[in-house]
C-alpha cells in the first residue's frame, strides 16, 4: 500500500502539472473571446445594429448554464458517493475529473465548431457544452468507480474528451442529426465509452473485494441528494441550447413530464421484482432519472405532454428491469463491472431515445419540417404503466419495506443514531418482514 501511495504522489503531481501546462499554451495560442464577450466587437455590433444590454446572448443563456454547472459537480458527485467506503473518492474524482474536461473540451469542441481565422472563439454556448462533455466524462466514470486509480480516470478523460468531439461532430455537423439533451451524444456515448474502459481493466480478483462495493444508510442518503439535484435540474440540461422561445419552453415541458412519469414507473416495478415488495435504493436514485435521458433527443420536437408521459414510463421500466436482471448478466458474463449501472441509466435510455425521436413528427402533420431531423427507426417503443397501490394499516411510522444493505439494518437493530428500543421480535435478523426500530421492514441479501 505504501508503494502504491508513494507510486502516486510522483505521478499525480506531474500528470495534472503536464496537462493544466498543456491547456495554458494551448489556450494562450488559440482562444480568445467570442464577439458577445469581446469588449470591442460587442459594442461596435451594438452601435452597427441597435442593440441593447439585455439583447446579449449571456442573459438567457447564463441561468440554464448555471443548472447545468451545477449538475456536473453537485448531482454527479453526490450521486458517486453512494460507496461506503469510496465516497470521498466518489465525489473528489468526480470534482477532477470534470474540471480537467471542461479545459479540455474548450479546446477539443473549439477545433470543430468555433475555429475561424486561426483562433477558438468562446462564449457562453462553449462553456455549456464544455459541461455537457465533462457530463459524458463523467457518466463513463460511474462505470469505474472505485476501481481506478486519479492518474487512470484523468488519462481516460483525455481520450475520451477528444472521441466525443469528434462523435459530435460527425452527429451534429456532418449528418445534421438533433439531439439538444444529448441521448446520443453525451448519455449513450459516455456509457458505452465507459463500459468499453471496464472491459478492458477487467480483473478476476476484484470480486474477492466485493464485499466493499455496498453502501450504507448515510452513503445512500447523500447518493439520493445527488439524485434530487440531477431530477430538479434536468429539463435545463435538455433545453440549455435550444433555440430561445417556443422551442426551449418545449424542451423543458416535456422533459418535466418526462421525468416524473419516470419516478412513478420505477418505483412501481421496483416494487414489483423485489421479493415482498421492497423497494431498492439503487432503483429509485438511477431509474427515476431515465425520463429525462430518453427525451434528450426528441424533447424539442412537438412531442406532446401525453407522448412525454409514456416516453418517461417506457425509460422508467427499462432501466430498473435493467438495474435488476442486466447488471448480473454483463458482469457474470461479458465482465462487465457497472458499478453505477450506467448502462441502465445512460446506455439503454439513450439508445430508445435517439429511436424514438423519428417517430413522433410522424403524428403531426402539421410540422413537416421534423420528419427530416433523423433517419427512420426499425421500431416504435410502447409506455407502461403502474399499478395502483394500497394504503398501510401502520400508520406515522416507515412501513415500506426498503431493501437495506446487511450494515445498515445491523446499524439501526444496535441503536443507530440513538435508538435505545430494539425489535421485540428477531428470531433471525433479516428475516423478511420484520419490524425495525422505526417501522421498517428488513430482508436478508
Amino acid at each position: 500500500m505504501s508503494g502504491h501511495a508513494t507510486n502516486l504522489r510522483v505521478k499525480l503531481p506531474l500528470l495534472c502539472a503536464f496537462l493544466q501546462l498543456a491547456t495554458v499554451l494551448l489556450f494562450a495560442f488559440f482562444v480568445q473571446y467570442d464577439s458577445q464577450t469581446s469588449p470591442w466587437l460587442w459594442h461596435e455590433e451594438v452601435q452597427l445594429r441597435s442593440k441593447g444590454p439585455l439583447d446579449h446572448e449571456f442573459y438567457p443563456r447564463y441561468p440554464s448554464f448555471q443548472d447545468v454547472h451545477v449538475m456536473v459537480f453537485l448531482g454527479f458527485g453526490f450521486l458517486m458517493t453512494f460507496l461506503k467506503r469510496y465516497s470521498f473518492g466518489g465525489v473528489a474524482f468526480n470534482f477532477l475529473i470534470a474540471s480537467f474536461a471542461l479545459q479540455w473540451s474548450i479546446l477539443i469542441q473549439g477545433f470543430f465548431h468555433t475555429f475561424h481565422n486561426g483562433k477558438i472563439h468562446v462564449g457562453i454556448e462553449s462553456m455549456i457544452n464544455a459541461d455537457f462533455c465533462a457530463g459524458s466524462v463523467l457518466i463513463s466514470f460511474g462505470a469505474l468507480l472505485g476501481k481506478t486509480s486519479p492518474v487512470q480516470l484523468l488519462l481516460m478523460a483525455g481520450l475520451e474528451v477528444t472521441l466525443f468531439g469528434i462523435n459530435e461532430y460527425i452527429l451534429l455537423s456532418l449528418l445534421q442529426v438533433k439531439d439538444a439533451g444529448g441521448s446520443m451524444t453525451i448519455h449513450t456515448f459516455g456509457a458505452y465509452f465507459g463500459l468499453m474502459v471496464s472491459r478492458v481493466l477487467f480483473r478476476p480478483h476484484l470480486d474477492k473485494s466485493r464485499q466493499r462495493e455496498g453502501s450504507t444508510y448515510h452513503s445512500d442518503l447523500f447518493a439520493m441528494i445527488g439524485t434530487l439535484f440531477l431530477w430538479v435540474f434536468w429539463p435545463s440540461f435538455n433545453s440549455a441550447v435550444t433555440a430561445h422561445g417556443d422551442d426551449q419552453q418545449r424542451t423543458v415541458m416535456n422533459t418535466y413530464f418526462s421525468l416524473a412519469s419516470s419516478t412513478l414507473a420505477t418505483f412501481a416495478i421496483s416494487a414489483l421484482v423485489n421479493q415482498g415488495g421492497q423497494l431498492d435504493m439503487v432503483h429509485i436514485q438511477n431509474a427515476a432519472l431515465a425520463g429525462g435521458v430518453i427525451v434528450g433527443t426528441s424533447a424539442e420536437m412537438v412531442l406532446t405532454p401525453f407522448g412525454a408521459l409514456i416516453a418517461g414510463c417506457v425509460a422508467g421500466l427499462v432501466a430498473t428491469l435493467g438495474f435488476k436482471f442486466l447488471t448480473p448478466i454483463l458482469a457474470a458474463r461479458l465482465k462487465i463491472q457497472d458499478t453505477c449501472g450506467i448502462h441502465n441509466l445512460h446506455g439503454l435510455p439513450g439508445m430508445l431515445g435517439a429511436s424514438l425521436a423519428p417517430w413522433w413528427p410522424l403524428w403531426q402533420p402539421q410540422m413537416p419540417m421534423e420528419r427530416e431531423w433523423l433517419k427512420s427507426s426499425p421500431w416504435w417503443p410502447l409506455g407502461s404503466g403502474a399499478p395502483p397501490g394500497r394504503a398501510s394499516s401502520s400508520c406515522w411510522a416507515c412501513w415500506c419495506p426498503w431493501a437495506w444493505p446487511r450494515s445498515v439494518a445491523a446499524w439501526w437493530v444496535s441503536g443507530g443514531w440513538g435508538q435505545t428500543s430494539t425489535p421485540a421480535v428477531l428470531p433471525t435478523l433479516f428475516t423478511c418482514r420484520e419490524v425495525s426500530p422505526l417501522g421498517c421492514n428488513l430482508r436478508r441479501e
